[in-house]
């Protein structure tokens, strides 16, 4: 990883999105001319991270719970429980699409109003979800999981040279009981394999986040750790 010199920001202390009690900052890019999809991913395997179209890191003197994590795709196998996923949800078809369209965020809507009123992002508005989610310089792919004619999950994610970046999943709260987020990140596997992509990229794992611990069940996976990736294998 060559070092470079980026101008950033640092935003004011606020609530922690991830561990109840703590402060956050974060580190906020002000390089216009790497708002990019070749810098962006430049800045994805130093640890940064897409929200809308800016681009960011944790940046907390006291806290280094935040830790990026990616999977390298040809190295990845299913363990017991994602295989049984797998075939709970043979019956869904999957599509791409590279454009919004109104019926995402209908399904956005129920999903955070359902299952994340204790979040920041509840009540859901239009304007959120298109300030989190959009980006100009980077367009994302949808991936669509139909069941017959019904949508009922889309995880929104970002197609650079090297890798896919899965940015958020959402779905019908009524179908919880398939493990659809898990589902999704099986799918986008998948998917970065058939478009010969090195990398899935799942933002940020937080050990000490109930919420986060899904991602570390993908085996093996990486982590960016004082600068350095690090491969943990089941058990590590």
């Amino acid at each position: 990883m060559r070092e470079v010199n980026l101008k950033v920001g640092l935003t004011p202390k606020h609530p922690c999105s991830y561990l109840p009690g703590r402060l956050e900052q974060l580190l906020v890019l002000l390089d216009r001319e790497l708002l990019c999809p070749e810098g962006y991913e430049q800045l994805l395997s130093a640890g940064f991270r897409r929200s809308g179209a800016d681009i960011y890191r944790p940046r907390c003197q006291a806290c280094q719970a935040c830790e990026s994590l990616r999977i390298a795709v040809n190295d990845f196998t299913p363990g017991r429980s994602q295989k049984r996923i797998l075939r709970k949800n043979r019956d869904l078809r999957v599509r791409l699409s590279k454009q919004d369209k109104p019926e995402y965020f209908s399904l956005y809507q129920r999903y955070i109003n359902q299952r994340h009123r204790d979040g920041s992002m509840y009540p859901a508005s239009r304007q959120q979800y298109e300030g989190f989610l959009l980006c100009h310089w980077l367009p994302p792919v949808f991936v669509e999981f139909h069941r017959e004619e019904q949508l009922i999950a889309v995880a929104v994610t970002d197609l650079l040279s090297q890798a896919l970046s899965a940015m958020y999943t959402f779905y019908d709260p009524d179908e919880e009981h398939r493990s659809l987020g898990t589902f999704a990140i099986l799918s986008q596997i998948q998917l970065a394999r058939e478009l010969s992509k090195q990398w899935l990229y799942l933002g940020y794992q937080v050990d000490g986040c109930r919420k986060m611990n899904y991602k570390q069940h993908f085996h093996p996976h990486q982590r960016l750790i004082d600068g350095h990736w690090q491969t943990m294998k089941d058990g590590a």
